[in-house]
């Protein structure tokens, strides 16, 4: 078999490794195998836009774009002398891209079970099964991390010496083994309490809200520190000691700024100690974790989620039989599928936390006295973000070789699968947050913001057909997860400045006198004929023969 050179570096660990008992020829083995079958297979986070042919890693070839995301981090560790600020800031961004990827799709490899009917019938212990999955992570997590901040890393050696890029390298490992060592424990602590298709579903949702904790972890980076004059202030407030990045930014602030300050000394102190100690925790609990895993291929399972009020809905919002049809199987397939709901549902958080973040950000907070004099209100806008993400994962499955039904089903009107399905996302996913955020936005500025709500929901309904049109008219949940294609990136980013430009509109619209009510006319009637027109094909036929599923 193919020999990695990650193994001939890890070759080097192995006598520390047999002393602490590992059976490090097993434990190699194992983690040549996981590679080998990495090489063929492409991580779901990236979305490769082709598919990958003999043994190219889809992560490793990949790379080159954090290496270019990287670079903007450069100015941040080596200009100015501001390190706390400076570094937490790198560290919390860092974080947020790193902890982002072990969610969406490392989190896939630490729970995986299927390689246990063949390991643990064997003469094989749990330690060295958990520990080569811990490594089989750590290594794509070092790649990751690398690639990230490898430029800015480079440039400390150069601009700040020695011992500030050892001490960088340093905190970049540190992170690592919190970042495993975090989701590892968490895990863990679930699968102490539920088993089966239950324990399948939270482990869902935590990803999902780790997700959207970590979005507002780092916003709330931006708040520890105020602007005063230019000058960067630091405030110590006990909620700090919660915030790693804090912990590695205070290293640097301690040992190279000159800043003694008993808090900072201690939260210093928390970026070596913490790692360290949950890493050993997470080591010890690797059998136990190994045996808890177990419980994600027990229990009942068979309980699917029923359909509730999804009728009553079709008949609410669709009125031919077809449409109705696809409203009902698109709302219990976005219910039942987890990969679906790990890569959007963190979009619904992020929707209802963004216009407030804008709003409350403290680069403007000397603004937020005067919310209800301004336009604030158009943030609402912001939304939309979460839309060409949803009309994008639409197309994507885990069961897509059940997408010959639409060859075999006697349907009529392709559009009618469209419509449909678009308006059971919109029914249930992004009108419920729309109802929640407009509650937050009248009582922030009034009753008197009622229409401008309104106008802005009819803009973003045509927003959605919009995004679906333009990202092409995919049949839904046809096609697997790898194949979401990256050739409609640039499309997104139209769509999302399209947002502005709506938003533009309506602020234009409030100048007229009633242009408010012109505005909601307009919207109506573009809503009528974007509804009615908008998802009809040019091809006469429903199945083309470039668009037939096999």
């Amino acid at each position: 078999m193919k020999d990695f050179i990650s193994l001939r570096v890890l070759d080097r660990l192995r006598p520390g490794l047999e002393i602490i008992g590992l059976d490090y020829p097993t434990l190699r083995k194992i983690l040549q195998v996981k590679l080998i079958m990495d090489s063929r297979r492409t991580p779901t986070v990236f979305n490769r836009n082709t598919r990958q042919s003999g043994d190219k890693n889809g992560f490793i070839r990949s790379l080159w774009l954090y290496v270019l995301m990287g670079l903007i981090l450069i100015p941040l560790v080596v200009a100015g002398d501001n390190y706390l600020f400076q570094m937490s800031l790198t560290f919390a961004m860092l974080m947020f891209f790193v902890m982002t990827s072990m969610i969406s799709d490392f989190s896939t490899v630490l729970l995986d079970i299927r390689d246990r009917v063949i390991l643990l019938t064997k003469p094989i212990d749990r330690r060295t099964v958990g520990l080569a999955r811990a490594i089989h992570i750590t290594m794509y997590l070092i790649l990751l991390t690398m690639s990230l901040a490898g430029p800015s890393l480079v440039a400390s050696f150069v601009v700040r010496g020695l011992w500030f890029g050892m001490a960088f390298l340093l905190g970049l490992g540190l992170m690592d083994l919190l970042i495993i060592a975090l989701t590892a424990l968490l895990y863990l602590l679930f699968l102490n309490f539920f088993d089966g298709e239950r324990l399948k579903d939270l482990i869902n949702y935590v990803q999902i809200g780790l997700s959207i904790a970590i979005l507002l972890a780092y916003q709330l980076m931006g708040r520890i520190f105020e602007v005063l004059k230019l000058r960067v202030v630091f405030h110590a407030a006990w909620w700090q000691a919660v915030l790693p990045p804090v912990w590695f930014g205070s290293v640097f602030a301690w040992g190279f700024g000159h800043n003694p300050e008993g808090p900072i000394l201690g939260l210093a102190l928390m970026a070596v100690v913490v790692p360290v100690i949950l890493f050993v925790g997470y080591v010890w609990a690797m059998p136990l974790f190994e045996s808890r895993l177990q419980r994600l291929a027990m229990g009942k399972g068979a309980s699917k989620p029923q359909n509730r009020g999804g009728r009553r809905l079709a008949r609410m919002f669709c009125r031919n039989p077809e449409e109705r049809s696809f409203f009902e199987f698109a709302g219990l397939m976005m219910a039942r599928e987890r990969d679906f709901k790990l890569k959007v549902y963190p979009s619904l958080g992020f929707a209802i936390a963004l216009p407030l973040l804008v709003m409350f950000n403290p680069a403007w907070s000397h603004q937020s006295h005067q919310l209800n004099s301004g336009h604030w209100y158009l943030a609402i806008y912001m939304m939309g973000f979460m839309i060409p993400t949803v009309m994008m994962m639409l197309r994507y499955s885990s069961q897509f070789k059940a997408a010959w039904i639409y060859q075999a089903a006697p349907i009529q009107h392709r559009e009618n699968i469209y419509r449909g399905t678009v308006k059971a996302v919109l029914v249930r996913l992004f009108l419920p947050i729309f109802a929640i955020e407009s509650v937050i936005f009248v009582l922030l500025f009034g009753t008197g913001v009622i229409l401008d709500l309104l106008a802005a929901l009819f803009a973003l309904l045509i927003y959605a057909v919009l995004s679906f049109r333009w990202l092409g008219l995919g049949l839904p949940f046809s096609e697997p997860f790898q194949m979401a294609q990256q050739r409609k990136r640039w499309v997104i980013w139209l769509l999302l400045l399209m947002l502005g430009v709506l938003a533009g509109l309506h602020f234009m619209f409030t100048l007229l006198p009633m242009g408010l009510y012109l505005y909601l006319t307009l919207l109506l009637l573009v809503n009528g004929m974007a509804w009615t027109w908008g998802f009809r094909q040019n091809k006469p036929k429903f199945l083309a023969a470039e668009d037939s599923v096999s």
